[in-house]
This record gives C-alpha cells, structure tokens and sequence, in this order.
C-alpha cells in the first residue's frame, strides 16, 4: 500500500508519498492526475503512516530553518546508477552546491556527465535527497524539476552567502 498525504511548504503544496519501509517521492504541485489506485491517503495508522508522519516533521525543520540533514528511511524507485547518484546527493552538506561535473567525479565517472544530470533530473524525492544543490559548471541554476525559481529559493533557504540573510526573504515570500 502506498500512503500519500500533501503537506503545505513555503514552496507549494507537496505531495508525499510513503509505502512501510520508507518515504518513495515528494512531487511539488499540481499534483491532479499522480494519485494512482490503491494509493490511500494517510490512514493514520501502519508503518507508511509513520514514515509519513516522520516526513512531516522533518520538512517542517527544514523549512523552518532547524534541520539540514534529513534523516528518513528511504524507498526511491530507479537503475543502480540512479541510485548511485541520489546517495551522492545526500553527500552535498546543507549550504554547498556541485556541478554536475563534481557530482560524475565523486561517483567515479567523470566522463559520465550527462547520465548525471539524467539521474539528478529523475530524482523522486527533491528536498530530501538535494537535487536543488547541483548547478551548471558555471554556477549557473540549471534544470530543476520544481521550477528554477523554487530551485533559487532552496538555495537561499541554505545559502545566505548568495542570496542574502538565510531565508529571511523566502520567510516573507511565503507570508505574501
């Protein structure tokens, strides 16, 4: 059973969904049309309900500026080297950005550039595996499946040093 609820956040609607072992994918609005059947929204009860529960509580942190580094169990769906990938994103601390080219030299491929960025792109779980930490080799914010704009308001949530006091502007963004 996939259990799912949406949870409000400074960048949209999230949609959460979580099965027993652990937390599967957070999508950003819309979300009409990604419920399938035999998703339930949480119940309330059971392992997923739990892990769901644990899921609010962190993004919560995170987006009040109290965590930086999720500690979730986690279920992502992809191809070994996905997951290659999305482990080497948890490795970029809180407030850091990577190329893509970085990211393909820590796994050990660093001819593999744009399978990266594919992997990165595939990514079901953005926030809580940081996906919004990757950049152009330039320092340029590329591809995000959020949107760029929540890409740059992750980044200055973490990083006051680009965009200003930590997520004071986002913090009055959100109240707008």
């Amino acid at each position: 059973m996939t259990a799912y609820d949406i949870f409000p956040s400074p960048v949209g609607p999230l949609l959460v969904g979580a099965e027993a072992g652990g937390l599967t994918w957070v999508w950003f609005a819309p979300h009409e049309g990604r419920i399938g059947p035999g998703w339930v929204r949480d119940p309330g009860t059971g392992a997923a309900s739990r892990v769901l529960a644990a899921a609010r509580e962190e993004l919560g942190a995170y987006f009040e500026g109290e965590l930086t580094q999720f500690a979730l169990p986690l279920l992502p769906q992809g191809t070994p080297f996905q997951r290659r990938v999305w482990e080497a994103l948890r490795r970029i601390p809180f407030g850091e950005t990577v190329s893509y080219g970085e990211l393909a030299r820590r796994i050990g491929t660093p001819d593999a550039v744009r399978a990266v960025g594919a992997a990165n792109g595939r990514n079901p779980l953005p926030i809580v595996v940081p996906c919004h930490r990757v950049i152009g080799a330039d320092g340029s914010l590329t591809g995000f499946g959020g949107g760029l704009e929540r890409k740059r308001w992750l980044l200055d949530h973490e990083r006051p040093d680009l965009f200003g006091e930590r997520g004071a502007g986002n913090r009055e963004r959100a109240r707008a």
